[in-house]
């Protein structure tokens, strides 16, 4: 089967193109380094070939917007970018299935546990507004064109050298600068980028809404813990709460250089679940396990 797959040189697809390219014959399109080469947030892109599966993941996100171009960068690449691959299918062939890897921050929230896809998508964020759009889009235009449509909310995503938190904490436990807060005990939800490739035949056929992430959901505590023991790195110690309190409040008055804020303790205390539930019955996927899959 042929399968198109944007966002190849990303770190999703660094993670999943070997695994994908073993069952499907697949062409990739990015920026560079691809089979296709094109700015999908500036054009159209020129498809020779129809293909039965498009897993779309290229998309802009672990960038926080201080001015209204950088926020306007991502409703380009993740609203505009979906709608100018929309149309170059619709030129080239409509594919059987349309796969898009989305975000759990759809949701809004930065705390909770166990949020399931009937939860509002109340996310306000650039990048939580425009990958709404693009599964608006998605839903009107697969529906119009009778086409299999899969929307993917992945939680946080492991895999070898990760963006985001968890690459910063991977940094930070390497040069010995990263701390626990009050124990570490908050909870995430991960999900095993590999998971990605383990579910494109399951809902390529079936299609739905569904957050992806796996059994675990462990805590900082424990991600620190498999992360110092792989870089052989002591295990960091534990800032009590009222400290780290303090320090947040004066990462307030001091500014975005300051190691922790108020925003970012929120975010290290609090459990923040999402249910798999969904995908585990309807698809019969059985995700990986992050804390034994993880390597750094």
């Amino acid at each position: 089967m042929n399968l198109l797959f944007t966002g190849s040189n990303g770190f999703l697809g660094k993670n999943i193109l070997p695994a994908l390219e073993k069952d499907y014959n697949v062409s990739t399109l990015d920026l560079s380094n691809a089979t296709i080469m094109a700015d999908i947030s500036q054009e159209i892109p020129s498809l020779e070939d129809k293909y039965d599966i498009v897993l779309h993941a290229a998309g802009k996100a672990h960038a926080v917007p201080k001015t209204e171009p950088e926020k306007q960068a991502f409703f380009d690449v993740n609203y505009q970018g979906t709608f100018n691959l929309c149309k170059a299918l619709e030129q080239s062939g409509l594919p059987a299935s349309f796969i898009f890897i989305s975000t759990v921050a759809v949701y809004g929230c930065e705390c909770g546990e166990n949020i399931s896809e009937e939860y509002p998508l109340t996310g306000d964020s650039p990048y939580a507004l425009s990958k709404i759009q693009a599964e608006q889009y998605l839903t009107a235009w697969c529906e119009k064109n009778q086409v299999v449509l899969s929307i993917l909310r992945p939680s946080l995503l492991a895999g070898s050298n990760p963006p985001g938190n968890l690459g910063a904490m991977i940094r930070g436990i390497q040069s010995g600068f990263y701390f626990n807060i009050a124990g570490g005990k908050a909870k995430r939800s991960m999900l095993m980028a590999q998971d990605i490739a383990n579910l494109v035949p399951l809902v390529a056929v079936k299609g739905g809404v569904y957050n992806i992430c796996d059994d675990e959901n462990p805590s900082f505590r424990q991600l620190a813990k498999i992360i110092s023991k792989q870089a052989e790195k002591r295990q960091p110690l534990s800032i009590p709460y009222p400290v780290a309190r303090f320090m947040a409040v004066l990462g307030d008055c001091c500014g975005a250089k300051f190691p922790i804020n108020s925003g970012k303790l929120k975010k290290m205390t609090m459990p923040l679940t999402f249910s798999n539930k969904k995908a585990k019955e309807s698809l019969g996927w059985q995700p990986m396990n992050v804390l034994h899959s993880f390597i750094v």
